[in-house]
Formats: C-alpha cells, structure tokens, sequence
C-alpha cells in the first residue's frame, strides 16, 4: 500500500496506481480536487484523513483581527498553485468585508518570492498578515515566520511548529491527532479492508497557539479573552 500526506503526493499516488491501495492526508477538499468521489463512498483503491485548513481561513483572519485590532488592512499570502487558493482567497476577502477591514491578496509559490511579498506589504501599509494553507509554506514555516518578526509583521499561521519557531500565534489542526487517525486507517488497510469501504475522516480537533514572546517583542498586548481560549501559551 501507499501513503501520501499532501495532495499532490495523493494525486500522483492516484494517477500512477488504480490497484494498489492508498491513504493520504490533504488539507484540500479531496472531492473538489479529484481524489475521491464522495467522502462517505470514496471508490477506488484510495481513502485517507483530511483537515479543516481550508475553512478555517476565515477564522484565522478573526482571531489575527481580535489580537491586532488598530490593523484595518490586512493581507493574506497564498499559493496560487494550490488547488483551493481560490476558495481561500475569496472566503477571507468575505470574513474582511464582514469584519470591515480591507484585504489584499499576495502571492508566492517559490522562497525567492517572500522577500517581495514583505517588501508589498510595506507598501501597502498592511498591519498584519495570514499565512494561507499550503503544503508549501508548511514546509518553510521557521522561515516564514522568522521573515514576520524580521520585518516586525503580526502574523497568523496554520500549524504549531510555526508559532514554535517564533510566529506570533497558529490555529489549525492538531497534526497529532491526524496522524493518528490516518495511522488507524493505514492498520486497517493493511489488514485487509478496502479503502472504497472507509469513509474519508475529517480531523476535527483545532488548537490555537500564541506566542507570548513574539508578541511582547512586536510591542502587542494579548487580549485576556484571547490568551483563556488559546491550547498554549509560548513564553
């Protein structure tokens, strides 16, 4: 069997093999990007765990508002290659006009970029910034988030390992508790069941991470509200 825990990976698992079965990860909607054909009846030889990433974007931009609330313009940093960047894009410009604030939408699909996308947001006068979901800013969160205390950007991310490496706060799924289930699902297909019988699983616990440290050495102040709903607190 096989095991892929990005949606790029699943999809090339999927196009090179319609025998052998596979479980994935994706924080994509697997149905909306091809993988599967229903999350309760996934057919074919594959079935796997997915995460919220994509709807949460909306609270990412609440909670990095109610953290910096003097910001009234903010900007959000996506993948355009990343299958549901436009669903990103267009739900947080939606929770901005909501909130009344005013987003700008940046974009960067290689390192080279990132200097560029904090050189805009000078620019623009942005106040604060959320880091899209996208296996490729996961893959370079220590440097992405040392680029937003370099350039002194409040900024909100996906995982705790960015909040770790020095990012001011995080909310997304805990990566533990997916693991765990896509291991489940992994044992459960290498002892014998089909992947068209298992069900897609989606990972429901979220944790929130702020990092207090960041926080003082941007000069912000966590709301108490804040600070009592988060899962930890970096110091």
């Amino acid at each position: 069997m096989m095991t892929a825990v990005s949606a790029p990976a699943a999809l090339a698992a999927k196009a090179a093999t319609s025998a052998i079965p596979i479980v994935f990860t994706s924080g994509d909607d697997p149905v909306k990007i091809g993988l599967v054909a229903s999350l309760n009846r996934p057919g074919g030889n594959i079935t796997g765990v997915t995460s919220l990433n994509v709807e949460v974007a909306p609270k990412l931009l609440e909670l990095l508002h109610e953290l910096v609330p003097t910001a009234t313009v903010m900007a959000l940093l996506v993948n355009p290659t990343f299958p549901n960047a436009e669903t990103q894009s267009r739900d947080l410009q939606a929770a901005a006009r909501t909130l009344g604030l005013q987003a700008h939408i940046l974009h960067a699909s290689s390192e080279r970029e990132f200097e560029t996308v904090f050189a805009t947001l000078v620019r623009l006068r942005a106040g604060a910034l959320v880091i899209g979901t996208d296996a490729f800013f996961n893959s370079r969160s220590e440097q992405l988030a040392a680029l937003t205390v370099r350039h002194a950007v409040p900024a909100i991310f996906q995982y705790r390992e960015a909040a770790a490496a020095g990012g001011l706060m995080s909310y997304g799924t805990n990566i533990s508790n997916l693991l765990r289930q896509l291991g489940i699902y992994t044992s459960r297909v290498l002892k014998g069941e089909k992947p068209a019988d298992l069900p897609v699983q989606q990972a429901v616990k979220l944790e929130l991470i702020i990092n207090l440290k960041t926080a003082k050495a941007l000069g912000l102040t966590v709301p108490p509200t804040l600070l009592a709903r988060a899962d930890e607190v970096i110091e």
